[in-house]
C-alpha cells in the first residue's frame, strides 16, 4: 500500500473514523485521550475543505461529542444509524430489535465482569479487551441470540462484537453524506483501523476515492499509514490545494 497523499483538492470530502484513527485505542472506551492538537487541526482541515470533513464512528453521539467539545462536526455515529448532518439536524434510522441481543450481553457481563457492555440506541456492543480470552465465548452467544433475525447483523471489530441492523454501516454513512452539500459532487477519502471500515474503504474507492488503513492487517484500502500519531501527522501537514 501506498502512503496517503500529501495534498488534497479542495473538490475533496474528508471522513474519518475516531477510535483507533484519530484517537489510539484504550482499555475501555471511555479511557481515551485525545491529543491536544486535534481539535484545532480539525476545525482547520473543516474550514479548508468548506465544510466537507466528518467523522464516521460506531460510538453513540453522547459518547463521541464530549471529546471533541465544543467542536461539533457532521458525524455519522452508531456506524451510520444516527447521523448529524452539516446544518447540524439529526438522521435517524428506525430502531432494530434488539431486545434478544440485549439480554444475551447482559447475560454475559453478569457472568464475566472484565466484559464491557454497551447498549447504543441502534445497537448492542460487548467489549472484551481485558478479556481477550472470552472472544470466542462473546461471538458464539451475540451470533446465536440473533440467529433468524436477518435484520440484524454480528459486527466484529478491535476486541468488541457488536449487533447492529444489517442495512446500516459506513459505506452507506459515506455515500448518504455524499448526497448532500457540502459533501456532494467531491472526491471522498476515508481513514480508519478496523475491519468495521472496511465498508468505507470499498465505496470510496468505488467512487474514485482513497482509503487510508492506519494500522497493519489485510484491507482492500489503497494507502496505510502505521497507527493513529501517524494518522494526527499526516491530518496536521495535510495542505488542501485550491478548487480554482
Amino acid at each position: 500500500m501506498r502512503s496517503p497523499p500529501e495534498q488534497l483538492p479542495g473538490a475533496a470530502a474528508l471522513f474519518l473514523d475516531f477510535d483507533g484513527t484519530l484517537a489510539d485505542l484504550a482499555p475501555r472506551p471511555d479511557a481515551v485521550r485525545v491529543d491536544p492538537d486535534l481539535r484545532p487541526t480539525l476545525q482547520r482541515l473543516h474550514r479548508q475543505l468548506g465544510g466537507a470533513l466528518a467523522l464516521v464512528s460506531g460510538r453513540a453521539q453522547q459518547d463521541l461529542d464530549p471529546f471533541l467539545a465544543p467542536l461539533q462536526l457532521p458525524t455519522a455515529f452508531e456506524h451510520g444509524a444516527v447521523r448529524r448532518r452539516a446544518g447540524q439536524d439529526m438522521a435517524v434510522a428506525p430502531a432494530p430489535p434488539l431486545e434478544a441481543a440485549l439480554a444475551a450481553a447482559r447475560a454475559l457481563v453478569a457472568r464475566h465482569p472484565a466484559l464491557l457492555m454497551e447498549h447504543k440506541s441502534h445497537s448492542v456492543a460487548v467489549h472484551y479487551r481485558q478479556a481477550p480470552d472470552l472472544e470466542d465465548l462473546c461471538r458464539d452467544r451475540m451470533g446465536q441470540a440473533i440467529a433468524g433475525e436477518p435484520s440484524l447483523h454480528l459486527l466484529q471489530g478491535k476486541a468488541v462484537v457488536e449487533v447492529k441492523s444489517s442495512t446500516v454501516n459506513k459505506g452507506e454513512a459515506i455515500t448518504a453524506f455524499l448526497r448532500e452539500p457540502p459533501f456532494r459532487g467531491r472526491l471522498p477519502v476515508f481513514a480508519g483501523d478496523d475491519v468495521t471500515d472496511e465498508a468505507g474503504f470499498r465505496r470510496v474507492q468505488q467512487m474514485g476515492g482513497i482509503g487510508i488503513k492506519v494500522g497493519d492487517g489485510p484491507s482492500c484500502a489503497s494507502h496505510r499509514v502505521a497507527d493513529p500519531p501517524s494518522l494526527r501527522r499526516w491530518l496536521g501537514q495535510l495542505s488542501i490545494t485550491s478548487q480554482s
